[in-house]
């Protein structure tokens, strides 16, 4: 239950949704929801307070995904569950069947991982390779971004901007691609170390989740990951020195165990990829 008032707004167009929270923002603080799980779960321990909640999923561009002309248009509403079902992107389904459980993940949704508190965001890893395009919506409009740009550490929109889209173009959809989460004990959990691969134009690209406090993409990694001159070994404990930040060190690792775990599972993708 959760215990305070808010206002709650369910609008059809996104130009509804930025007038309703711009409207709310004048006497409060509003937040878009998606899927909700974040919001309801951080509600009900009070640790949020929010004064009005604009629902984003009656927004029919919110919930598409589909492939127009060849090119993958998800919508941020859409739920990992469909991410996985639909297999448009394989390498984006397998990546969101391994968030959560059966019964969140059919909750969450794309535009909320990508959004939310929890830092491992693992959905962002296989968009990153991509090259994806996000469109983030405001009261100053619609914006397209690249995720280079668009995603640093974390999502980069204003407070009152919300993920609307993502775009994936063609020759990233059945490229060959690595998915590889290790955690602790259970198949479901946060990961001691989420790695998700792919081979383009020849060459290899990673993203890495849980070997630091932020998911990410490392030019600096991949040209170690191509250097054929070295072996899958010697170029992964290379890689291991290469995070844009110290090695998460958590409650379920220590630093020297997680970089064992990436030294481990980048050595196995690279062999993999190279035997495509």
């Amino acid at each position: 239950m959760i215990a305070h008032p808010f206002e709650y707004y369910r609008p059809k167009t996104v130009q509804e949704a930025v007038w309703a929270y711009c409207e709310a923002a004048k006497n409060g603080t509003p937040q878009y929801y998606g899927g909700g799980t974040e919001i309801i779960t951080m509600a009900r321990m009070d640790s949020i307070r929010p004064t009005a909640v604009i629902d984003l999923k009656g927004i029919p561009e919110l919930s598409v995904l589909k492939t127009d002309g060849g090119r993958l248009i998800a919508g941020g509403c859409v739920t990992l569950s469909a991410l996985h079902e639909t297999n448009a992107f394989p390498l984006l389904g397998a990546t969101a069947s391994r968030i959560a459980d059966h019964t969140n993940q059919v909750r969450i949704t794309l535009g909320g991982n990508l959004s939310g508190t929890i830092i491992y965001r693992e959905a962002v890893l296989p968009l990153l390779l991509a090259d994806a395009t996000l469109v983030l919506c405001g009261p100053q409009g619609e914006r397209r971004v690249p995720i280079a740009e668009g995603f640093q550490e974390r999502l980069r929109r204003g407070q009152d901007e919300f993920l609307a889209q993502v775009a994936v173009e063609p020759k990233f959809l059945q490229a060959p691609w690595v998915h590889v989460k290790k955690v602790a004990v259970e198949k479901i959990g946060y990961p001691l170390v989420t790695v998700a691969a792919m081979k383009v134009d020849g060459q290899m690209r990673i993203a890495v989740s849980g070997y630091c406090e932020f998911p990410f993409r490392s030019a600096e990694m991949e040209r170690t990951m191509n250097d054929t001159g070295l072996s899958a070994r010697a170029r992964a404990e290379q890689m291991a020195g290469q995070a844009p930040a110290g090695v998460l060190a958590d409650l379920g690792a220590q630093a020297d165990f997680r970089t064992k775990v990436f030294i481990d599972t980048v050595e196995d993708t690279i062999n993999t990829l190279e035997g495509e």
